[in-house]
């Protein structure tokens, strides 16, 4: 016998109708789109990977683009658009194979093709353009194999290649996709293969990245990332605290313990890649004294800096480098404060009480703006009369620093995101480099070279470790302190894991 339902009522009609359009206009979604709001200091100013240096791209480029090597939170390294590879030819020859499935974000197939694209690209007259070529010169030519395989044929050894391929100028981008928009369009509005694309990019205000709906590993957890550029450290705050963002970078330091008294913020912190140093005109003036160097090294307690004035957020060096860097020698302590050393060395130099000395340094950075009085205070104890003096921050690192043109003293900080002390190093003490207006040293160039030219990690710790000995040892520069990376983040957020190198993905983050 043939049941017979009874009648839907009007009420139930009402609402299946209701969810038909919506599954209709919106297959699969959500009734409400899911949203996380993001904000960071800096405007890296051009989306292309190889047209900046800046840390501020890698909260945005890390979640469009992809590397053929991947490096998580944990700083390992694993098979990224690249499922393995191998050094041939006494290492001369590096093969990757390709990863299959992989499209991107306007359905362009990843292939070898688009690999030789990248790189030919990057080596090439529009790499020559931006600052990240000369971090992958030890590439010759890459060779396609076939669609999955390429080879990359080396001019010299690299023992940072992989690092490198898994960051910045490295990532993988569209070869037909840049043809038909053009380098300009790139720029503002750039594909990749990674979890999120670039919906809309306002310089100076921010960017909105949306939910890769082709993403070969799986689907981010929130359809869109609102990442906001505020670049005064108050509104960024004043943002967080009233709930305008959900994840803020860049946390300024007398912001901390209002982070950690607040009920519905966490205060996240993870040592980073940032090193700040003050370093040396050895070449004239007092410092070319290397006694006056280690005397201002030992009148400065840098251990009372960082609890006083970074609240403990930052750890004591004695290189340029943190304790996560390959190349940091544990051994190593950093210079002790010892003021009646600093008198003594002073006036074994000859260095009459009153003397004056001057210190450069970057105007925007409000931090060290701190630092650098209480180092005249310091400095005062001593006998050295120490004025400081702010430059624009572009003035300051492309016509300053580079030109020689500082005083006796001026301050640097690096991010060595590859955590590799040659990246590092090789920039502060190799003869000839553009950020080394003072040193020319026959045995660090020796050093340097050295390390750079094996895959022998032992041999390269050795020279590394050597190079920051050397440095210590004629006190070439005083390393203040390793910045730990400081992110604040709204309590409703899920799955949030803080990046030492400022390179953020979202992907696996959720929002209440």
């Amino acid at each position: 016998m043939k049941s017979i339902s009874a009648p839907p009522t009007r009420n139930a009609l009402r609402l299946a109708l209701l969810a038909s359009v919506l599954g209709a206009a919106v297959p699969g979604a959500s009734l409400a789109e899911t949203v996380l709001t993001v904000a960071q200091r800096s405007d890296p100013q051009n989306l292309d990977p190889i047209d900046t240096f800046k840390i501020s791209w890698g909260a945005i480029g890390s979640n469009v683009f992809e590397g053929l090597v991947f490096r998580g939170e944990d700083l390992e390294l694993q098979p990224g658009l690249a499922t393995s590879w191998e050094f041939l030819d006494e290492d001369r020859r590096i093969r990757f194979h390709l990863r299959e499935g992989v499209e991107f974000q306007d359905g362009e197939p990843f292939d070898a093709a688009a690999v030789k694209y990248t790189f030919d690209r990057l080596l090439g007259e529009q790499g020559e353009k931006g600052p990240q070529r000369s971090n992958y010169t030890s590439i010759k030519e890459v060779v396609v194999v076939d669609d999955r395989t390429v080879d990359f044929l080396m001019n010299r050894p690299d023992p940072v290649l992989l690092t490198k391929l898994a960051g910045y100028g490295a990532m993988i981008v569209p070869p037909d996709y840049i043809e038909k928009v053009g380098e300009e369009a790139f720029d503002m509005k750039p594909i990749g293969t990674g979890p999120f694309r670039v919906e809309e990019y306002t310089p100076g205000v921010g960017v909105k990245l949306v939910k890769s709906d082709s993403y070969w590993n799986g689907a981010a957890k929130v359809d869109a990332v609102n990442i906001r550029f505020i670049p005064e450290d108050a509104t960024r705050m004043a943002e967080l605290q009233s709930g305008g963002v959900d994840i803020a970078l860049d946390i300024p330091k007398p912001s901390v313990d209002t982070i950690r008294k607040s009920r519905n913020l966490e205060l996240v912190s993870v040592d980073g890649p940032t090193v700040s140093l003050t370093r040396f005109n050895t070449q004239s003036g007092i410092t070319a004294d290397p006694r006056v160097r280690r005397a201002i090294a030992h009148a400065i307690d840098t251990n009372a800096i960082i609890q006083s004035l970074l609240g403990g957020m930052a750890s004591p060096i004695a290189s340029a480098q943190g304790a996560k860097s390959f190349g940091n020698d544990p051994d190593l302590a950093p210079y002790a404060y010892d003021p009646e050393l600093a008198k003594t060395l002073l006036a074994e130099a000859g260095v009459a009480p009153g003397t004056e000395i001057s210190l450069d340094y970057p105007s925007n950075d409000n931090t060290f703006r701190e630092v650098s009085q209480v180092m005249a205070a310091y400095l005062g104890m001593v006998g050295l009369n120490l004025s400081v003096h702010p430059y624009e921050y572009n003035v300051y690192y492309n016509d300053i620093l580079p030109n020689g043109k500082t005083g006796a003293l001026y301050y640097y900080a690096w991010g060595g995101w590859t955590f590799d002390f040659d990246n590092t190093a090789y920039l502060l003490y190799h003869s000839g480099e553009r950020q080394n207006a003072y040193i020319s040293d026959p045995t660090l160039d020796a050093l340097l070279e050295q390390q750079r030219d094996t895959y022998d990690q032992q041999v390269r710790l050795t020279a590394l470790q050597g190079v920051a000995d050397y440095v210590y040892e004629h006190t070439l520069d005083l390393p203040l302190y390793n910045e730990a990376t400081l992110y604040a983040v709204n309590k409703r957020v899920g799955g949030f894991v803080p990046a030492p190198d400022n390179r953020l993905r979202y992907m696996n983050v959720t929002v209440q």
